[in-house]
């Protein structure tokens, strides 16, 4: 956190780095908490309660109306009183339950209109002068309702009050000779058909409308999270500066190029007074330095660009910072591949012609005509014929490098394979080659057998040749052991002189060789298929002399494990990822 801390496209507050995370928790699908409510339906849950206590009191207050009113006339005042008693005391209850029951909240609408059709039915039996506002409140029941339940549940609970208002008509003996009233009660039922099929349109289409703009909210929410952390990551720096020469973001890139400096510096003139008058320069005069400059100590000399977010605007203004050393490398990255290019292309065509060189010099050194110094120089065309060869034949093993094929072996008896076929196809004379391993403890790695095999038989051939005393024989070991953690390990150990420090530190580069007849590829290669393989190789210097190349592979559980989770996001196969 210290470092989100100073980099959140840098503020002294991150809170995105919060709002990210909270966001990240509440729409993980793995998660098995229940789907929170929809703020619609809570909102329609919520006024179709509210509305209902006021429906209540309004019916409280015509059943305790003032005597003096006469208005309206209580058939049954006791039964008016308690109906209504009854029905606010409902209301009420459901309006204090109402977040308690949402997850229920079909079940709970229908049963509160049931409800309510049945005390506006008896209300307006008991408060006969009344029942056209009744009835007219109902329907906003009903439209209500059909916002939250499906269409035919709605038509059928207009449907019920529709019966309801009719039956109160014919059985009571005030409406049943009064056609006007059967007239209202039908007209009010198909008013209640038309507003709950309008309501639950409308609904249905809002709802639908609510849903596509949470989602547009939560793309746009990714998407501004996506494109923030591209900045954040991006290798060129980018800074967001005001024209009072204040920084308002800046990413990681940036923050680095300017010396990592604390949050709570922002004056550009503060932190980089070259940047600051480039800056200033380009405002006034529109032209842009580009030559490189260091903006800390430590840090890569950048090439400044300036952009206005905004034309002819120049109170915000990006500034993009090119890192040199970036484009430097990039371009020797550019070189070093066309001249692979090219390197492999000249083997190719060397090649033929070396045959020729060499099968003519053997023919040559065949002839009994030869003078001792014409045979010694016969012996050198033939050794500087064999190293160019070598030299070709790494480079263009270097320039068809394939990707590895990981599989599982075990390191112990690969090793002791490996020094039988070594043994079988070289003649050691008196030089020892032999291995070290636990049989009784399998050692799992996963690696590509004929990538190993190349760089093991590299290690040995250079311990064998370069690996011995003056005057003594070669001894050398091949030792395959665990260590730490349980990693797999295979050491080539030779008894030599050893490698001095410097020439160590130089070993794996390419090209690089203290033999005469060496082509300073060969380690070279072999580290590059040992990364090829998830696998590292380094030398370390043995106390007491000698030399010790370590190669340190992939235990084949934590591969497979990695190679599932690589599998699960990428279509290429882990072990067909180049190293």
């Amino acid at each position: 956190m210290a470092g989100a801390a100073r980099l959140s496209i840098l503020g002294p507050i991150p809170p995105w780095r919060a709002q990210s995370v909270a966001n990240s928790a509440a729409s993980n699908p793995s998660g098995h908490r229940p789907a929170p409510m929809p703020a619609a339906v809570r909102h329609e849950l919520y006024f179709l309660n509210y509305f209902r206590m006021a429906q209540a009191l309004v019916y409280l207050g015509l059943a305790f109306s003032p005597p003096g009113l006469e208005w309206p006339k209580l058939t049954r005042p006791d039964f008016a009183h308690g109906l209504t008693l009854l029905y606010l005391l409902f209301a009420l209850v459901l309006l204090l339950l109402t977040r308690s029951l949402m997850p229920r909240a079909k079940l709970v609408v229908s049963a509160s209109l049931v409800a309510d059709i049945g005390a506006a039915v008896l209300a307006a039996s008991a408060m006969h002068d009344a029942r056209i506002g009744i009835a007219m409140m109902l329907a906003v029941n009903l439209s209500a309702g059909a916002l939250l339940l499906p269409l035919r549940l709605s038509c059928f609970f207009a449907a019920l009050a529709t019966l309801g208002m009719l039956a109160h008509t014919l059985v009571d003996p005030r409406g049943a000779d009064d056609s006007h009233e059967l007239l209202e009660s039908g007209l009010f039922g198909l008013a209640y058909f038309a507003s709950t099929t309008l309501c639950h349109v409308l609904g249905r289409q809002l709802r639908a409308t609510e849903a596509l703009a949470e989602q547009r909210g939560v793309d746009l929410a990714n998407l501004a999270q996506v494109n923030e952390l591209i900045i954040r990551r991006m290798k060129t720096g980018v800074l967001l500066v005001d024209d009072a020469n204040r920084i308002h973001q800046m990413n990681e890139s940036a923050w680095m190029l300017l010396g990592s400096p604390p949050a709570d510096q922002r004056d550009l003139g503060r932190l980089a007074p070259e940047l600051s008058r480039r800056l200033y320069h380009w405002i006034t005069s529109g032209k842009l330095d580009e030559t490189a400059t260091q903006l800390a100590d430590g840090v890569p000399e950048v090439v400044p660009r300036f952009s206005r977010l905004a034309p002819n605007d120049d109170s915000l203004v990006l500034i993009f910072l090119d890192d040199t050393s970036l484009v430097s490398r990039r371009a020797e990255e550019l070189t070093l591949s066309s001249l692979g290019r090219l390197s492999a292309s000249i083997a190719h065509e060397i090649r033929n012609p070396l045959a020729a060189i060499r099968y003519s010099a053997q023919l040559l050194a065949e002839s009994r005509d030869l003078s001792p110094s014409d045979e010694r120089m016969v012996e050198i065309i033939n050794n500087h014929c064999v190293r160019l060869n070598e030299i070709i034949e790494n480079i263009l093993q270097l320039s068809r490098r394939e990707r590895s094929r990981p599989e599982t072996l075990d390191l112990g008896r690969w090793a002791h394979a490996f020094v039988e076929d070594y043994k079988l196809g070289n003649d050691l004379g008196n030089d020892s080659l032999r291995v070290i391993a636990n049989g009784h403890v399998p050692v799992a790695a996963l690696a590509d057998p004929q990538q190993l095999q190349q760089v093991v038989w590299n290690l040995v051939q250079n311990a064998l040749r370069y690996g011995r005393l003056p005057g003594e024989p070669a001894r050398v070991m091949v030792v395959v052991r665990h260590g730490e953690h349980g990693v797999p390990i295979l050491e080539v150990i030779d008894r030599g002189p050893g490698i001095a420090p410097k020439v160590a530190a130089q070993i794996f580069e390419p090209f690089y060789t203290t033999h005469e007849y060496g082509t300073g590829l060969g380690l070279y290669l072999a580290r590059q298929m040992a990364e090829a393989n998830q696998a590292s190789l380094e030398y370390v210097r043995v106390a007491g002399g000698g030399s010790c190349f370590r190669l340190t592979l992939t235990p084949a559980q934590m591969a497979r494990v990695a190679g599932e989770e690589a599998d699960a996001g990428d279509p290429l196969r882990w072990s067909e990822r180049p190293g």
